[in-house]
């Protein structure tokens, strides 16, 4: 019996815990922590033990590319070789791209934090299409947009190791983030304080010095009252301001007003408990931890961008013990590098022809975050043709029909489509409707090298095991199919020019010093940085500063200055709020699953083998609702609903319901996989009002209704 050991990383999240590997006879014998990893620092959770294992292994795995013989969401498929795959999708694309032109094809990622992301972007614009798209306008984009809007990228910089106050805003690291909640535990034994922001109790809450309570999308009012509290008391940082902060008197007066009597107001938590989160927060160094609690709604920039503030006037940008500027070794490209290198973009008049640019130019298109698509946008044009046809689709490693708001016109618009090709590992609600499916390969098979921002550190994941079956990565399938679209002059321009994944990744390294073999060895590589090298490095603004006042914003008509504004929920008039008179929160996280991935997993399954709503006893009491009974929930501005289980617990707020996304079920004989029924997205618009700035719409704080399913019908199930 042979037995050895492989630094690696996990990267089904953006967490990226280092792992080691011990492979026994050339299979995989255990997954575990590397204690050694300087981003991770030994944390390790359940999907990375064992999920990511049996991803790989599971007996439900995609291991040869399928056709579809019935119709489309049927469920009826034949095997088929990858070269004929590939001929009828290269055949089919170009079909497509002859009759509507290059912009009418369209890919789907989840984004651009993994190779796939680079890969399918650089692959639609080699047909001569920008338009690809996201999940981060539902993940993450808002937090990207307010930092690069105000010149702040400190995604993942949280030095909780050196604070004495965190604060956690929308965040439940327990489940999201096992690196951070070991950190916060040993914050609180050596005596500092842990302040949350959150309306749901949970693990976090209940280990907080301080608890603030607010109601659901009113977080920026908060935010901007501890930025006044800490001006009004000369507790900010005058010299960091003075030097490096653009528009302070137009913030100053912003902030002004919203002293605590008036946060209080608008958000339900008593202005003593404000004050006092003011002033563990003044006593540094104190750390923001945010979360996706305040992402993915129509106000999630300037939230973002009211704490983004708060972190630079108080002297915790770039400092220990606060928010790290993200850091990269010279010579490094990162995956937006790629995207954005001028040497791999179209011209900038196509790029201005990307589907949302024109209402949200610093999200789609050539000034965009990523360059990608508006989602919504795009499922109208392909239903409408405005502004212009959309009429195939590749996606690869997402599941669009569960991730996405309104399911139903998802589904409506990909049955309409004239050609759909999903790689993906499994089948699921998506490949459903494909044409073609593709097998694509796991994390243990795959080799990536990305900048871990936590760190900070270049991580590498190291491809332990050959591809089960037929399975290919995503590169060598794009590959190919490039060649064979080059055949049919179906090409613009060729943005693929390595010959495999290790070409690429070489290609990522550059001139860093770093080299794939010391990668392999270690798992890990450390680069030196310093903090606080403003007057080396300044801001990535217009100003070179840090932008209190957005340039940018003010330049697009928006307002400059971080803001409140009333949620969706509190904004519908009185009929609207007596037809649905609940709040729902989405996004509750679990140990088990990572959005809608490993929900065929035995293991997962029993330990969470239903969605859960979380409702308050007296909200139960009033809808005649018994725990563990299943109801339906129905939002405004939808004709569908989808159905949960009650979770009756003084957790969640009066007036509020609160569950998690990415339900579907791998086992159901539904060929749609439950995706209309046990998704709350299912039941929830993707339509307005959306985020001025990335186009983001209100999953979360929007009003709904709920009713009781009467319990002979859970007898049945």
């Amino acid at each position: 019996m042979t037995e050895t050991v492989h630094p690696s990383q996990c990267w089904e999240c953006n967490t990226y815990c280092g792992s080691l590997i011990t492979m026994r006879d050339g299979k995989v014998a255990k997954i575990g922590p590397n204690p050694d990893h300087p981003g991770s620092k030994g944390a390790f959770c359940v999907k990375g033990i064992r999920a990511v294992r049996e991803w790989t292994d599971n007996e439900n795995r995609l291991l040869h590319p399928m056709r579809r013989v019935g119709p489309r969401g049927s469920g009826q498929w034949e095997r088929i070789s990858w070269d004929d795959a590939l001929e009828e999708m290269a055949e089919r694309l170009a079909a497509v791209r002859s009759e509507y032109g290059p912009l009418s094809i369209a890919g789907a990622v989840s984004g651009g934090a993994f190779s796939r992301g680079a890969v399918m972007a650089l692959l639609m614009r080699s047909i001569g299409s920008p338009n690809w798209m996201i999940n981060q306008d539902l993940c993450g984009g808002c937090q990207a947009l307010g930092e690069k809007l105000t010149g702040t990228p400190m995604k993942n910089g949280e030095d909780i190791d050196n604070a004495r106050c965190a604060l956690l805003v929308g965040r439940n690291p327990y489940a999201a983030d096992p690196t951070q909640w070991l950190a916060l535990k040993a914050l609180k034994k050596r005596g500092g304080r842990i302040v949350v922001f959150d309306p749901v109790q949970g693990p976090a809450s209940d280990m907080a010095d301080i608890w603030l309570r607010p109601r659901p999308g009113t977080d920026a009012a908060l935010a901007l009252s501890i930025a006044h509290i800490l001006v009004a008391e000369g507790k900010h940082d005058k010299e960091f301001v003075d030097r490096w902060c653009h528009g302070f008197e137009p913030y100053k007066a912003r902030i002004d007003a919203y002293p605590p009597a008036v946060a209080a107001e608008l958000t339900g938590v008593p202005a003593d408990d404000i004050v006092a989160a003011a002033e563990a927060y003044a006593e540094g160094p104190s750390v923001f931890v945010p979360g996706h609690g305040i992402d993915a709604f129509s106000a999630g920039v300037q939230t973002f961008r009211a704490f983004d503030c708060l972190v630079a006037i108080s002297g915790n940008l770039d400092r220990r013990g606060g928010n790290r500027l993200t850091k990269k070794p010279n010579g490094f490209r990162t995956y937006l590098d790629v995207i954005h290198d001028p040497q791999f973009r179209l011209p900038r008049e196509i790029e201005t022809q990307t589907i949302g640019a024109e209402q949200f130019p610093l999200w789609a298109g050539p000034e965009g975050w990523q360059t990608a698509c508006h989602n919504p946008s795009v499922i109208e044009a392909v239903l409408t043709d405005k502004p212009y046809p959309v009429r195939a689709m590749y996606i690869s490693g997402v599941n669009i029909v569960v991730t996405y708001p309104d399911a139903a016109r998802t589904i409506e618009a990909l049955k309409s489509l004239d050609f759909i090709a999903v790689a993906t590992q499994n089948l699921n609600p998506t490949s459903a409707y494909a044409d073609i499916v593709l097998p694509k390969t796991t994390t243990l098979e795959e080799e990536e090298v990305q900048l871990i921002w936590g760190g900070p550190c270049i991580g590498y994941t190291n491809p332990v095991v050959a591809p089960r079956g037929e399975a290919r990565c995503d590169l060598d399938i794009a590959l190919v199919l490039r060649d064979r679209l080059a055949a049919r002059q179906a090409l613009t321009q060729d943005f693929l020019p390595w010959a495999d994944q290790r070409a690429f990744n070489e290609f990522l390294l550059g001139d860093s010093g770093i080299t794939i073999g010391a990668l392999r060895e270690q798992g890990y590589a450390t680069f030196p940085y310093e903090l606080g090298a403003f007057e080396q490095n300044g801001f990535a603004t217009s100003t070179g500063k840090v932008e209190l006042y957005s340039e940018r914003l003010d330049a697009l008509g928006l307002d400059p200055l971080p803001n409140y504004t009333p949620p969706t929920a509190d904004a519908s008039d009185a009929a609207a709020q007596a037809a649905y008179p609940l709040v729902l929160l989405t996004g509750l996280r679990e140990k088990t699953y990572h959005h809608s991935r490993f929900r065929d997993q035995a293991w997962a399954r029993k330990v969470s083998p239903d969605p859960l709503i979380q409702i308050h006893p007296d909200t139960a009491a009033e809808y005649g609702i018994c725990d563990s009974q299943w109801i339906t929930v129905h939002t405004a501005d939808t004709d569908t609903t989808c159905r949960a289980r009650a979770q009756v617990t003084e957790g969640a707020p009066l007036g509020v319901v609160a569950t998690g996304m990415g339900w579907w079920d791998p086992l159901s004989d539904d060929p749609e996989f439950g995706a209309r029924d046990i998704n709350i997205n299912g039941a929830m618009s993707y339509g307005g009002p959306w985020d001025p700035v990335t186009g983001s719409s209100d999953s979360r704080g929007r009003r709904c209704r709920i009713t009781p399913l009467a319990l002979e019908t859970d007898a049945a199930d």
